[in-house]
């Protein structure tokens, strides 16, 4: 079995998750637009054939179930992806460092009380500065996705960073990597997930290190049009 060099060891995902700027309010409007963007795919039968899987939509408004699995690929450094995924994801970041660069995959898949530990996190240290529980949940959802909610959990979902640059913040965009990853990822089947102005449609904040595996057809589609996920599900 080939596995991904991991590089540099980089800061935990527990220290990122409380570093990560919020997300604006979405408006009752936006959620409305959100909620309907995708939600007809979010149901279909066809999400878990052997042709669907990579097109299955989670987010706020479509959790996974609890007792969702999946089987995974390790990496070197610790982290693991779906099996399925894991040869284009290894073709991805192989054609990456070709190039001179040095990606290093910082997150990939959660279980789901890995995810729980991430939000509770965030939720203790909103918290802990003055928000009530409601209010610090409601806010801790716009950066750390709720268990069930978040694309790790699905195991088609990679965060990426650049060696010499490991925060996880807009910074990250302008690092060879990112650009070299924005350019050329759906040739692999990644997209960037979380694309800056969409994330009254995503629910989630500008993530320039975000990739989802959807396969390299629909990648394509995707990239081209400029469309989010949601958006594009909605209109296929």
């Amino acid at each position: 079995m080939k596995i991904i060099a991991a590089g540099a060891m980089i800061l935990t995902a527990l220290f990122w998750s409380t570093h990560r700027p919020p997300v604006e309010n979405v408006s009752t409007a936006r959620e409305e637009k959100a909620r309907a963007a995708g939600s007809s795919k979010a149901q279909n039968p066809m999400a878990d054939t052997e042709d669907e899987w990579r097109l299955r939509l989670v987010n706020r408004w479509n959790p996974l179930p609890k007792s969702w699995s999946v089987n995974v690929t390790q990496l070197r450094n610790g982290q693991s992806i779906d099996e399925r995924c894991y040869p284009d994801l290894q073709d991805m970041m192989d054609d990456c460092r070709t190039k001179g660069l040095s990606p290093v995959i910082c997150s990939s898949y959660r279980t789901w009380t890995r995810q729980e530990e991430l939000f509770n996190a965030e939720v203790n240290l909103l918290k802990n500065q003055g928000y009530s529980d409601e209010k610090a949940k409601e806010k801790a959802g716009t950066a750390i996705a709720v268990p069930g909610t978040s694309e790790h959990q699905l195991g088609l979902a990679v965060d990426i960073v650049d060696s010499s640059y490991q925060s996880l913040d807009k910074g990250q965009e302008d690092t060879p990597v990112q650009k070299w990853l924005m350019k050329n990822s759906w040739k692999y089947g990644f997209i960037l997930r979380y694309p800056n102005g969409k994330s009254d449609i995503t629910g989630i904040i500008y993530e320039p290190w975000h990739y989802r595996y959807v396969g390299r057809e629909a990648a394509k589609e995707i990239y081209q049009s400029g469309l989010c996920l949601e958006e594009w599900l909605d209109e296929n």
